[in-house]
């Protein structure tokens, strides 16, 4: 399925030019300009409301659930017992994990116990979404609906001292989660339970890898179910009932991304795979390839010297010609992006795919 290689290589492509730095300055010299208010969409939004940047972590961990599905597929095919791809299931949680908590473990005035990283999350979500994998597809919605209205509960109505007010930033029940699990809240307002609402996009990430494996005409199942998602989350943010807040993971945001992620899919899979558009995705596939690789590098490697590291080069080579900070910002981070996205290329044409 390349559109599934494609979407996901898409998603890692724009977390690549984010790490390398290239949003920024695109923003600063156009902050004033149409062009502006577009590069404002490349960065998550301060509370209430939505940009393109907040369905990028939604549409990670969807595409983490149709690479389920497929896997597990594959796994009933060759008969490994239940209880085997259990084992493996929850060893691939451990190292998600693992990694999550590494990625924020160093920092500059030490150690650091977080849990607010993407592989963190997805850590949980694989787990439960392996766990219902085999139930019908009712008994799965009806699932994901109860994730939703928990989540909906333990903000609303656990009337915590001070954690009492649900879409408040730092006031809201998961930053005193946040305070239980590691003595200290996110000034960004990310919360780490975050893992019960995202769940829901991995469940309907693995439901739809079924889909694909076993209906012949799986768009307008997709085109229907996205609509659902979008008028619902919609809904509940126009009718003032819950607002839509990608920091905390609202049921409505949940919603209305996974809305956007079905008709993305819906989209690849009929451009890709049904009308055979198969020239020129292989710059993306590359990286969908080997995604957990170059994210672990751009987030562990990346940020605390590779950058640094490169950006002083390029300074230097670029030096006789004069460029102002900005331009030489642009310069430096697609030189960084390059050298990143060659060496994801190099792994692929060694056939080396790093997987957990």
């Amino acid at each position: 399925m390349l559109s599934l290689d494609f979407m996901r290589g898409f998603i890692m492509v724009l977390l690549m030019l984010e790490s390398a730095g290239l949003y920024e300055p695109l923003f600063e010299a156009t902050e004033n300009g149409f062009l502006g208010l577009i590069f404002a969409q490349f960065f998550h939004h301060p509370w209430h409301g939505l940009h393109f940047w907040d369905l990028i972590q939604p549409g990670f961990m969807f595409m983490a659930g149709i690479a389920m599905a497929y896997s597990l597929h594959h796994q009933e095919i060759q008969g490994v017992p239940w209880t085997k791809s259990l084992i493996k299931t929850l060893k691939r949680s451990g190292w998600l994990f693992f990694w999550g908590v590494l990625d924020y473990a160093v920092r500059k005035t030490g150690l650091s116990f977080e849990l607010w990283d993407v592989l963190t999350q997805l850590s949980v979500t694989t787990l439960i979404t392996f766990l219902i994998f085999r139930w019908n597809y009712l008994h799965q919605i009806l699932f994901s609906l109860g994730l939703l209205l928990l989540t909906e509960i333990l903000y609303r109505y656990t009337h915590i001292p001070n954690f009492d007010q649900p879409f408040t930033d730092q006031h809201n029940f998961g930053n005193y989660i946040d305070l239980v699990l590691m003595n200290k809240i996110n000034k960004g307002g990310w919360v780490a339970i975050n893992c019960i609402p995202t769940a829901v996009h991995t469940i309907a990430g693995a439901m739809v890898g079924k889909i694909f494996l076993h209906r012949d005409k799986p768009i307008n199942l997709l085109l229907w179910g996205s609509l659902a998602c979008l008028l619902l989350g919609f809904g509940l943010d126009l009718l003032e009932i819950t607002p839509i807040i990608k920091r905390i993971a609202t049921s409505s945001f949940t919603l209305v991304s996974l809305g956007y992620c079905l008709l993305g899919i819906a989209f690849c899979y009929w451009w890709i795979d049904l009308k055979n558009h198969k020239k020129n995705v292989d710059f993306f596939t590359i990286v969908g390839m080997n995604s957990l690789f170059i994210y672990l590098f751009f987030e562990i490697v990346g940020h605390r010297w590779f950058n640094g590291y490169i950006e002083q080069i390029t300074t230097g080579l670029f030096l006789p010609f004069r460029l102002s900070i900005i331009p030489n910002q642009i310069v430096s981070a697609l030189v960084i992006f390059g050298l990143e996205w060659g060496m994801c290329y190099f792994l692929y044409r060694k056939k080396i795919f790093f997987r957990l």
